[in-house]
């Protein structure tokens, strides 16, 4: 089943972020797409490898005299049994299309063909886009809608499935005596469990081997701790992806990032993996010592 999201709506409304938003949920999206090239993209997505394949194009006042045509395309589009397809119209006041245009001084693309100023041509916008606009799924009116709110939207009508997905996430172990990561959404400190390094036989090792698991396993503190960060991951994750969050990094510090933050980790990597959600984990300081030495 191929996915296709139709955007369409006033200049100004916010139509780009929207695609941007759909670009950042996993679909190729294309901005202006010609109208006959409208079917052709369509049966492109269809010899995707992917197993649902992902498609979002913008069309609007822009393609002029091809513009008639949409509407049957879209029948068209809705009458194939290999895609399910999402129409939605990006509307405002004409108040606040002309301030969005006075702040960005764009040029509306109707101003100068048969409209004078952008008042009339938002007006003979209007007229142009009337049959898409009764087509749509869903008019999303962007009047008070900031860029987070409006990502928001569009996530909720299109009822994204692979959301978890879509949210990136890198775990970073860090030692704190070598500084803090610079940028971090989330930071835990590990520095209240006991530490491996004062045990002379575990010194050498690291957070990645079995004789610290078994270790750090024993203590209270660190069993706790991680089942507290579950639970925190559990509650947070899905109100980030909510709200429209692409990439999340939280990093995990001990004194030197060699076994207690690695360990952390290494675990909250597994357990994000298991909730569904693409986790990468980056050790910064774990060969540090090793370089050092070697220098």
């Amino acid at each position: 089943m191929i996915r296709l999201a139709v955007l369409s709506g006033l200049s100004g409304s916010g139509k780009s972020l929207a695609l941007r938003c759909l670009e950042d949920m996993g679909c190729f999206a294309v901005d202006n797409l010609p109208v006959p090239l409208i079917e052709p993209f369509v049966d492109l997505l269809d010899r995707s490898e992917d197993q649902e394949p992902r498609g979002a194009f913008v069309v609007d006042a822009r393609v002029r005299e091809h513009l008639e045509a949409v509407p049957a395309i879209i029948g068209t589009l809705h009458a194939r049994g290999d895609v399910r397809l999402t129409v939605l119209f990006l509307d405002a006041a004409d108040s606040v299309l002309i301030r969005r245009y006075s702040e960005t001084r764009r040029p509306h693309p109707l101003v100068g063909e048969g409209a004078v100023g952008v008042g009339e041509a938002i007006q003979r916008e209007r007229e142009l886009l009337l049959p898409l606009r009764n087509l749509a799924d869903r008019v999303l009116d962007t009047n008070d809608l900031s860029p987070h709110d409006l990502r928001r939207e569009i996530r909720e009508v299109l009822s994204e499935e692979a959301a978890p997905a879509s949210l990136h996430c890198q775990l970073v172990s860090f030692g704190f005596k070598y500084g803090v990561p610079r940028d971090f959404d989330m930071v835990f400190d590990a520095r209240f469990i006991e530490n491996p390094y004062f045990v002379p036989a575990l010194r050498s090792l690291t957070g990645k081997d079995p004789e610290i698991l078994e270790f750090l396993a024993g203590k209270p503190d660190y069993t706790e701790f991680v089942e507290r960060l579950h639970d925190l991951l559990s509650f947070v994750m899905p109100r980030f992806v909510h709200e429209g969050k692409s990439y999340l990094t939280i990093a995990i510090g001990c004194t030197g990032g060699r076994h207690r933050s690695v360990a952390i980790a290494e675990d909250l990597g597994r357990f994000l993996g298991q909730t569904g959600y693409s986790a990468a984990v980056v050790h910064r300081d774990l060969e540090r010592k090793a370089r050092q030495e070697q220098q």
